[in-house]
């Protein structure tokens, strides 16, 4: 464990560049090329065994220790967003229109460096460590499914992954037993009326009134007929009517998310909405369109390895607290990992002190305190040590879920 802690230390400087080079060179999500190259290329140098192209766009590498042992799967995420960077940076965005507004690019950065550090102790390990670097996570349906289907959890006993958060303070970490992350889901709905002049509005069925009276109407799903004691989220994101200043729409056209911890209550709220969308056109004379996509389920973390990382965390150098936090309604598709595996996802400070505000994720200045990046593998790497050598008398044999 010291000599993995000193060899990440050593190696702060390369893990900070590989962070920048990423940051200056992002692809979204689908569009990878060149990051999964990177990435596979640094793999290969190591020595490690390399798949490409794993469910799509996502690359695997597997370092097998010195003795036999159980398989840990640690994953990062390495797409981008369609943002426009606002940041004045020495390694600000080269791409027009793209940039790294979640940290991605230091979740890569991140195993990357932890990679090359377990590396240099290899003989002395206890087992096989399976790095997987996930593409698409920001765009349902996400590059984890496609990796999964690919077997990128083969033979993997429990998997780890962290997520830079830019809201909390560097040196803590924060994690969460059972539902952590939301389910994401996301619905359309069009709403046609009949349109008209705007001078002779008893002539028309105006799509826009419809729409607006749904838009209210749909807020009474979680404040009156969702338990309270069942967090949820409706949210009208988009509302769409485009015409003169004098004409009528026939049409208009409501985009919007959803978010859930429980799957009854992610069925109830799918049907909800099209009763509620169903009365509403009923009172106008108006038809309509309803479409509802699922996205990610709900991330729901294991309590024994959740408890058995945070306790872990509690020993690595740079880490000040470990602590509890809130479920969030971000989504992730790290979520599926745990459907398969056993295993937890927790969160690592990474804001910047003294900076006049702290940007969030998938804002235009988003950025992350780099000192993060270390505290985030040595906390990987205790978590993956302590795992072997805990069951490095156990024979290496898959846990499903």
């Amino acid at each position: 464990m010291e000599q993995l802690f000193s060899k990440l230390d050593e190696l702060y400087d390369e893990i900070v560049e590989i962070r920048r080079h990423l940051h200056q060179n992002p692809e979204l999500s689908f569009q990878e090329v060149e990051t999964p190259k990177y990435v596979a290329a640094y793999h290969q140098a190591l020595g490690h065994e390399v798949r490409t192209e794993v469910g799509g766009r996502g690359v695997v590498a597997v370092l097998k220790g010195g003795k036999p042992g159980k398989t840990v799967g640690l994953r990062a995420d390495f797409d981008a967003l369609p943002i426009q960077e606002e940041n004045e940076v020495p390694y600000k965005s080269k791409v027009p229109g793209v940039m790294h507004a979640c940290g991605h690019d230091g979740h890569t950065a991140t195993l990357l460096g932890l990679a090359k550090a377990l590396n240099s102790i290899k003989d002395d390990l206890e087992g096989t460590i399976v790095f997987i670097h996930q593409h698409a996570e920001e765009v349902s349906p996400g590059g984890a499914i496609a990796m999964i289907e690919d077997g990128c959890l083969d033979g993997v006993d429990v998997i780890y992954g962290t997520h830079l958060s830019s809201g909390v303070p560097v040196g803590t970490i924060v994690y969460g037993v059972g539902p952590v992350m939301a389910a994401a889901d996301s619905f359309e709905i069009t709403i046609q009326g009949r349109g008209g002049h705007g001078a002779s509005p008893h002539q028309t069925k105006d799509a826009i009134v419809t729409a607006s009276q749904l838009v209210m109407n749909l807020q009474q799903i979680v404040s009156r007929r969702v338990n309270p004691l069942s967090p949820a989220v409706v949210s009208v994101g988009s509302f769409v009517a485009e015409n003169a200043f004098n004409v009528i729409a026939d049409k208009a056209v409501l985009r919007g998310t959803v978010r859930t911890f429980n799957e009854e209550v992610r069925d109830f709220i799918e049907k909800e909405i099209e009763t509620i969308v169903k009365g509403t056109c009923q009172t106008s004379e108006s038809t309509y369109n309803y479409k509802y996509s699922r996205g990610y389920p709900a991330l729901v973390n294991h309590k024994e390895d959740t408890e058995f990382v945070a306790e872990v965390a509690k020993g690595v150098p740079g880490v000040e607290q470990v602590v509890v936090g809130e479920p969030q309604m971000g989504g992730e598709d790290y979520a599926y990992y745990l459907q398969h595996v056993k295993g937890t996802f927790f969160f690592t400070g990474a804001e910047i002190p003294d900076r006049e505000f702290t940007y969030p994720h998938h804002h235009p200045k988003f950025d992350i305190d780099e000192r993060a990046l270390v505290i985030a593998a040595k906390t990987l790497g205790a978590a993956t040590l302590t795992f072997l050598e805990q069951n490095s008398n156990v024979k290496g044999e898959a846990t499903t879920v």
